[in-house]
């Protein structure tokens, strides 16, 4: 990338590309929450299994709600991805076009990259967090007959969005806002840091010379399946203590925070219930990473090619 590029470029190219890996990833991610919410605060084996797995929960869904309800949640998906992604990217971009995440040798600082990306992907998270909240009880709404966790029954995004700021007005729309912290801080960090370092080691190799996009396609495939190993159990956090119900004063019904959450979950659902939904996970945040990253080189480069 050119040294005479905007920086705010680097955001522009980053929400755009993390647009067009959303688009196809999300129907993946509707699978997620479902199976995220499936048997929630209830001890294994103790209840009905809706959906036994990842493959037979999107048949169900396309089965029961047509095969448009694996895209539910999309607009406002595609513009937390926008927020979240054209800050978190960008941020990372920039600060490595003027090497303040590289050591001095010109690889991948692991403690700055951390601390970038993490910061970078939290301050967004906050930002697009009305977003996240719609878009997860969107995709967590479901016909009767396969229903798992509270529904809110929106009617879609601009309703969901009016019926919060109805009921508790800005605090309304960033309910839960704390919620995807921990989440996008840890995946951003994994992703990231790795990518950068899975890159630093692949490059040496021969097969890589003069194939940039190759090599971001390996790379980023290795550094998002980090992510979800390292992300899940905050993962889980996020879309329960989003899609709970809540009373009249707007206070979650079942959990009181983060902790809480993490607490009943534990003490209900065990170790596995904090990595329910992990391979949907893998299989949504993998092709995303590659989608995400793959697409920043593209665009990038396009971009400078046009300014040349």
């Amino acid at each position: 990338m050119t040294s005479d590029k905007p920086p705010g470029a680097e955001f522009v190219i980053g929400a755009a590309a993390a647009v067009g890996a959303g688009f196809f990833t999300n129907p993946i991610d509707v699978v997620k929450i479902r199976l995220q919410l499936q048997g929630e605060l209830e001890a294994r084996g103790s209840y009905r299994k809706v959906y036994r797995n990842t493959f037979h929960a999107a048949y169900l869904i396309a089965r029961h709600e047509g095969l448009f309800a694996l895209q539910s949640g999309i607009v406002p998906a595609l513009g937390f991805q926008v927020v979240l992604n054209g800050t978190r990217l960008g941020s990372y971009n920039l600060a490595k076009r003027y090497q303040l995440t590289l050591n001095d040798d010109g690889e991948t600082n692991i403690l700055r990259t951390v601390l970038v990306s993490g910061v970078a992907g939290s301050i967004g998270a906050i930002i697009g967090s009305p977003l996240y909240l719609v878009k997860t009880q969107l995709q967590a709404q479901s016909a009767q007959t396969i229903a798992v966790g509270h529904q809110h029954n929106h009617g879609g995004t601009i309703s969901a969005l009016k019926l919060l700021w109805q009921n508790g007005g800005f605090l309304g729309l960033y309910r839960g806002w704390y919620a995807n912290i921990p989440r996008v801080f840890v995946g951003s960090a994994t992703q990231l840091t790795c990518f950068g370092l899975f890159s630093d080691w692949l490059r040496p190799m021969e097969i890589y010379n003069g194939k940039p996009i190759l090599l971001t396609f390996v790379a980023s495939l290795l550094g998002g399946s980090c992510v979800a190993i390292t992300m899940q159990p905050f993962d889980v956090l996020a879309t329960r203590l989003y899609n709970q119900g809540t009373d009249v004063k707007g206070n979650g019904v079942l959990y009181n925070g983060l902790f809480d959450a993490l607490y009943k979950i534990f003490k209900t659902e065990g170790i596995f219930g904090l990595y329910k939904g992990v391979f949907p996970t893998w299989l949504r945040i993998a092709p995303h990473t590659i989608l995400c990253l793959v697409f920043y080189e593209k665009i990038a480069r396009i971009y400078n090619d046009l300014g040349n």
